[in-house]
């Protein structure tokens, strides 16, 4: 079942890069953007999370929390994160093995990933926007820079 705008974000909590659990009940209050990806230091996921972070302003000016989600293990992320400068935690949906992907119906079993699923959830929880893209389909970001500035206005 797909997850579509108006549903309730299903909750998590995962750590980052640092072993830092983050939930997503936690940043309630808050927007946040929620960045599925298969996997770090891969060809079109570096260039997409390397794009997120040369346009963050666009996101934190607006007062929403980027997060970046794979099914990678928090060591790859801590190298991930420093070799790219990411100034955004990098979670880890490792174990149990993409169960967050999985509630957001963006995990492909049979590859053990995420696909590349977008979130927008608003400061109450429900989802602003949703895209799924597949795996080699490189994401258009405009599309959550125009779900953020409607969800600012």
């Amino acid at each position: 079942m797909s997850l579509s705008v108006g549903d309730r974000a299903p909750e998590f909590s995962l750590p980052d890069q640092d072993k830092q659990v983050i939930s997503l009940a936690d940043l309630r209050g808050t927007p946040v953007l929620l960045v599925f990806y298969p996997f770090a230091f891969s060809g079109i996921c570096t260039g997409e999370l390397c794009q997120l972070r040369d346009e963050l302003a666009a996101y934190t000016e607006a007062g929403v929390k980027v997060l970046a989600i794979s099914t990678d293990p928090v060591f790859s992320l801590k190298a991930f994160k420093a070799q790219e400068n990411f100034d955004f935690p990098l979670l880890s949906d490792f174990w149990p093995h993409g169960a967050t992907a999985q509630a957001y119906d963006v995990f492909n079993e049979k590859a053990g990933m995420a696909v590349r699923g977008t979130f927008l959830v608003d400061a109450e929880g429900a989802i602003a926007f949703a895209e799924v893209n597949s795996p080699g389909d490189a994401r258009q970001q405009s599309g959550w820079k125009d779900a953020v500035a409607q969800l600012a206005s």
